[in-house]
């Protein structure tokens, strides 16, 4: 099965990529929605997550990372800092915002950008604590042609991450870590965070 899917990742790199990247952020959603031990799984929301990860996630992060990699080839530590430095700087702010003002839209929400002025700054620091160490590995050791792919076996713990904050965090690491140990607990609303 790992070389059928070498080999059509080879043949077919952007639809391979991209179909793995946007199932695999689906599935983050999914995921959360069963960590929240919800009665019925949304699946307007999982389906929301998906249309969002397929039509900028997916496209966005194959076209990006092929493009760094035109730019500054190879796999030096001048080269690999280079391209982290534009990943954290131009793609993760744009990747964050679309997220939330994404799937805000499809789910018709009068202001779309709520959400990201809500949380994206306490995401985007969070983002901090986690995709530089992802992206170094990815620059360093994954083919090219993986890159896409491999983004998105992270992308799943982050997505998890996102629909978390997005449903019921305010974007930073501390509050998830206090659902994750106890998901039934009722967490205060985000306005009740803000004023402590």
């Amino acid at each position: 099965m790992r070389r059928a899917f070498l080999k059509h990742a080879r043949r077919y790199p952007w639809i391979t990529n991209v179909t793995l990247y946007g199932c695999l952020f689906a599935g983050g959603d999914f995921t959360h929605q069963c960590l929240a031990q919800k009665e019925e799984i949304d699946w307007n929301q999982t389906r929301n997550v998906a249309l969002v990860a397929f039509s900028f996630h997916g496209n966005f992060n194959y076209f990006w990372l092929r493009g760094l990699e035109r730019r500054f080839p190879g796999r030096s530590a001048g080269m690999v800092l280079r391209k982290l430095f534009l990943d954290q700087t131009i793609a993760s702010p744009l990747a964050t915002s679309v997220f939330y003002t994404g799937v805000s839209f499809l789910e018709g929400k009068e202001d779309i950008l709520e959400d990201w002025r809500a949380k994206f700054l306490n995401t985007y620091k969070t983002g901090l604590m986690y995709w530089p160490f992802m992206q170094f590995l990815n620059f360093v050791l994954v083919p090219q042609y993986l890159r896409t792919a491999v983004m998105g076996c992270s992308a799943f713990l982050w997505a998890t991450f996102l629909c978390f904050s997005r449903q019921s965090g305010d974007g930073t690491v501390t509050v998830a870590l206090a659902w994750i140990r106890s998901p039934r607990a009722k967490l205060p609303a985000p306005e009740a965070r803000e004023e402590k």
